[in-house]
């Protein structure tokens, strides 16, 4: 008789679970706090018409349809459809500098160009940061004034993510953009969530999303960044840039036999969800002020600017993910698998996106969950 196998032993409460665990966990979640829930095979593969027409190397089908699609939304020209971010941004920043026949690009020190993406605009294509202000808070056109080289192009990032969704004033943001004309520079935005901005100043300027992106001379927008869609982004401005961008798109090695499904599923996530952000917005603003009043927890910034926040807690980062995980194998819902950052040994930074899956929470039970987190943590 052979004998029964031997069962694995249990895990201490006190050890975290290993990534695989952690991801098994979340599968068998049913609930997700953030953005637009569960993103799976299935989920992903749905956003993709089943009469979807096909492109051949980035052009015809619903590659051209997404792209005028985006510059009508926009106001642009022309639009093109690129795989990553990454690649969009370096080539659209390196047709500036050609232009102008300058070097320097302008942006936050927490650009996401800088800081996610190894610097990639200086080992590809030879440019150089040019930055000004404190990390922490958001750049400002006084801090520009000091600025005494000249660049090729100015970087916005709106919202600005690092900051949990730092927006300037609309006034503001008109002088950062006139400052960029004074030293004629391109205008260029990072708008990986410029669907999220739109709200902000709807309500505070009556200014819509034409006239955001006519502030710019180009604008990068991400389809899976609050849209929800599996990948891919779309960089529009006038016909002339757009056309030079393809070039790079080839050189970069982004123009794929097939881009149709990455483009179909941004197609339908931009229809579906495009136009949901001043609910989320709203949502974003009642959750913040419940959160607001919980001990040992802090909304940044606050009052929220976006539909995303920065939720700040104390405690140590073991205790507080540990009892995340409780909350998810307990009652099924998922809400942050890992701190955004850690900033010491007791103050965790999660960053909380608003969207599909967020509203079907009441802002009582989000506070709830989070009391149950931070409760009696130190």
């Amino acid at each position: 008789m052979v004998p029964p196998a031997p069962r694995a032993p249990r895990r201490s409460p006190s050890v975290p679970p290993t990534p695989e665990e952690l991801r098994e966990i979340q599968r068998r979640c049913t609930r997700f706090l953030t953005g637009s829930g569960r993103r799976d095979a299935a989920s992903l593969l749905a956003t993709i018409p089943v009469d979807t027409q096909i492109d051949l190397y980035g052009s015809g089908g619903v590659v051209e349809e997404l792209e005028h699609e985006v510059a009508r939304r926009l106001g642009k020209e022309s639009a093109l459809f690129m795989i990553t971010g990454t690649m969009a941004q370096q080539s659209v920043l390196r047709i500036h500098a050609d232009r102008r026949h300058r070097t320097g690009i302008m942006f936050h020190p927490k650009c996401h160009l800088d800081v996610r993406e190894e610097r990639a605009y200086e080992r590809l294509h030879g440019l150089v940061a040019v930055t000004c202000g404190p990390a922490n808070t958001p750049l400002t056109s006084a801090q520009l004034t000091t600025i005494a080289e000249p660049v090729a192009a100015l970087v916005l990032e709106l919202p600005q993510r690092d900051l949990g969704g730092t927006l300037p004033e609309w006034d503001e943001l008109v002088a950062q953009v006139q400052w960029a004309r004074d030293h004629d520079a391109a205008a260029h935005m990072d708008g990986a969530r410029l669907w999220e901005a739109v709200p902000f100043y709807a309500s505070t300027a009556s200014k819509s999303l034409l006239d955001i992106a006519d502030l710019f001379d180009t604008v990068y927008v991400s389809f899976y960044k609050g849209l929800g869609a599996i990948a891919g982004c779309c960089v529009a401005g006038d016909t002339a840039t757009i056309e030079e961008l393809k070039l790079w798109r080839i050189r970069h090695g982004g123009r794929a036999f097939g881009l149709w499904p990455y483009a179909a599923s941004a197609l339908s996530a931009l229809r579906l969800r495009g136009d949901q952000f001043t609910s989320y917005y709203e949502r974003a603003r009642q959750i913040a002020r419940v959160l607001q009043r919980i001990d040992d927890l802090e909304v940044l910034p606050y009052p929220v600017q976006s539909p995303m926040m920065h939720v700040r807690v104390s405690g140590p980062c073991d205790t507080i993910t540990s009892r995340m995980v409780d909350i998810a194998r307990k009652d099924g819902i998922w809400m942050f698998g890992r701190a955004y950052d850690t900033e010491g040994p007791n103050l965790q930074r999660f960053e909380f996106n608003v969207g599909d899956a967020t509203m079907e929470f009441s802002t009582k039970e989000v506070g709830q969950l989070f009391e149950r987190v931070v409760g009696n943590v130190r």
